[in-house]
């Protein structure tokens, strides 16, 4: 998955690093401090759930920009992003160009 988010994002004006695992998500998150992040929510380790919520707690990485990503394509799965403060919800398998359209728009300016 992290390689069809990579090609998916190629042509953007970008700097992408990726993680294997929620704990490197957490770690590559705190020390980067990404303007978007593009998190899936089935992340081995912790969680992408708990990578959000760490993420929203930490000041310096509160503002972050964050698009869910997630097998689950059921209606409480979104709203449940939506309650844990994503910015956009994507469900797998997701259209590269609809991903890319997603991170751009995530990228302008509030």
């Amino acid at each position: 998955m992290r390689r069809l988010v990579e090609v998916s994002l190629r042509g953007l004006d970008i700097d992408l690093h990726a993680a294997a695992d929620g704990y490197e998500a957490v770690e590559a998150i705190s020390r980067l401090r990404p303007d978007v992040v593009v998190l899936d929510i089935g992340l081995p380790g912790i969680d992408g759930w708990e990578v959000l919520e760490r993420l929203r707690a930490d000041p310096e990485t509160a503002l972050a920009r964050v698009l869910v990503l997630t097998a689950h394509a059921e209606p409480e799965v979104a709203a449940q992003a939506v309650a844990a403060t994503a910015d956009d919800f994507m469900t797998k398998p997701f259209k590269p160009g609809v991903l890319k359209a997603s991170v751009e728009r995530l990228l302008t300016p509030r």
